[in-house]
């Protein structure tokens, strides 16, 4: 499980009620313990530790980034001060989480002590002035369910932000020529968003692979970690070399700093090794360090923004998107030559031959049914968007390798947004709901957010505590 880290900035405004503020500061906080959320907060920054000064709007930004927060938590607890949160938000660069505690009734005389909705409007229209892509959390009380599954997508929201904005893909050879469809253009995606490649050459991948068989002991230990895992229908030599491919990989994306990895699975590796990598690619990724098949950079972006989405809890999958269901009108196939993680499987996997191919090193397994999320980040002509939405595994045919019958709601308006792009025949595949989580997500990193089943208004209901 990741964890988050809250910059914790409750406000209030002068004209009401001080006490009021202080009181519904330390309730928050308070509440935040108790759901174990990790958070920052201001107690040392005035008496009060409520955000309403401009003079601290500095000290409280120095503070959090020496403590190096993912988010800005800005409750309001009573009013607020709406300029002062802009420019905390505005210095921090991370996404902002607007929220307030439900106002009680007015007394007897009609005084009103906090008006923390009309607060909360005033802020959201300040920070839309500043340019400041902010999250609301509606009004509401502090042990209502909604304000804990708020929190939580927001923390979520938070690690895939901080994940998009640091992401190094190690890049092992060229695409394969006939693979027109993975190209990227580097360098935009550099200018664009700050995405770094680590590329290099096929042999400097070939002669990792050769240190690693000359030291024993990892070996040994990833050879009985695939003899645990997997059912051997290989030949020991194959598995070794599927053992060794496997820590190699490991450790180049170590070594340059890479949170994943795209790997030119073919033809070029299988004159050097005699194997193909998908196995070894499922180890990585059972470890949650993505690696793609086809050098699919865009690919690889697509499984760090799932996992981030997911906070670790679940592993992704990279698949095709193949055939229809000969019998389910909205079915599909989701397939690739075995390179998803082990514990996405109904049942211990295979390690055996691919689909197509005559070397060894690929898993074969019917992946485990359920709900998943289906997602694609990709762009062509300088536009980038993030293709997701929702599907559920369903029976079908048997089939090689790693695969999943999936049926969604409808498969004629999926395959037009797949066609007419900007996105391909590949996809990141999660056994769990993160739509919501990368939609909001979105709105931070400059990716538009493309639904391919009309449900954008059903999800904003969600974000809005419906």
């Amino acid at each position: 499980m990741v964890s988050m880290k809250l910059g914790y900035a409750p406000t209030r405004r002068s004209i009401f009620s001080a006490p009021d503020a202080i009181k519904y500061r330390g309730l928050t906080a308070d509440r935040l313990r108790e759901l174990g959320i990790d958070f920052v907060d201001i107690d040392d920054i005035n008496e009060e530790g409520l955000l309403y000064d401009d003079n601290d709007v500095k000290k409280i930004a120095a503070k959090f980034k020496s403590e190096g927060v993912d988010g800005l938590f800005l409750p309001h607890c009573n009013f607020g001060t709406e300029y002062v949160c802009a420019r905390l938000a505005k210095e921090l660069n991370v996404p902002v989480l607007l929220w307030g505690p439900l106002d009680e009734r007015p007394d007897e005389n009609g005084v009103r002590l906090r008006d923390t909705q009309c607060g909360l409007f005033a802020t959201g229209k300040v920070l839309r002035r500043f340019q400041v892509p902010f999250t609301y959390m509606t009004n509401c009380r502090l042990d209502d369910p909604v304000f804990e599954r708020g929190l939580r997508d927001f923390l979520a929201v938070c690690n895939v932000v901080k994940t998009f904005r640091s992401i190094r893909i190690l890049q092992i050879s060229t695409r394969p020529f006939d693979f027109w469809t993975t190209m990227c253009n580097e360098g935009e995606l550099l200018e664009k968003f700050q995405i770094q490649l680590a590329p290099i050459p096929m042999t400097e991948l070939t002669e990792k692979i050769r240190a690693v068989k000359a030291e024993d002991l990892r070996l040994k230990e990833m050879i009985s970690y695939i003899h645990e895992t997997m059912e051997i229908e290989i030949k020991d030599d194959e598995v070794e070399n599927v053992a060794a491919l496997a820590v190699a990989m490991e450790e180049l994306v170590s070594q340059y700093g890479c949170q994943a990895a795209a790997i030119q699975c073919w033809n070029a590796l299988q004159t050097e090794i005699g194997i193909m990598p998908c196995a070894a690619n499922a180890i990585l990724n059972e470890k949650g360090i993505p690696v793609v098949c086809e050098t699919d950079i865009h690919g690889a972006v697509t499984a760090l923004l799932a996992e981030a989405a997911g906070m670790g809890e679940t592993r992704t999958f990279f698949a095709d998107w193949t055939i229809r269901h000969p019998d389910i009108p909205n079915g599909e196939l989701l397939q690739h030559c075995g390179p998803w993680p082990m514990s996405v499987a109904q049942q211990k996997p295979r390690i055996t031959y691919p689909l197509a191919f005559d070397h060894p090193g690929s898993l074969t397994a019917e992946a485990k049914h359920g709900d998943v999320t289906l997602c694609r980040f990709d762009g062509d002509n300088g536009e980038y968007s993030l293709l997701l939405g929702r599907a559920k595994g369903v029976d079908g045919p048997k089939g090689m390798g790693t695969y999943l019958w999936v049926e969604v709601e409808n498969i004629k308006r999926l395959e037009a947004k797949i066609v007419e792009g900007p996105y391909i025949h590949h996809c990141v595949g999660i056994h769990k709901d993160i739509v919501p989580v990368l939609y909001e997500a979105c709105k931070y990193i400059g990716v538009k957010p493309d639904l391919y089943d009309p449900i954008e208004e059903e999800v904003k209901a969600y974000l809005r505590g419906e």
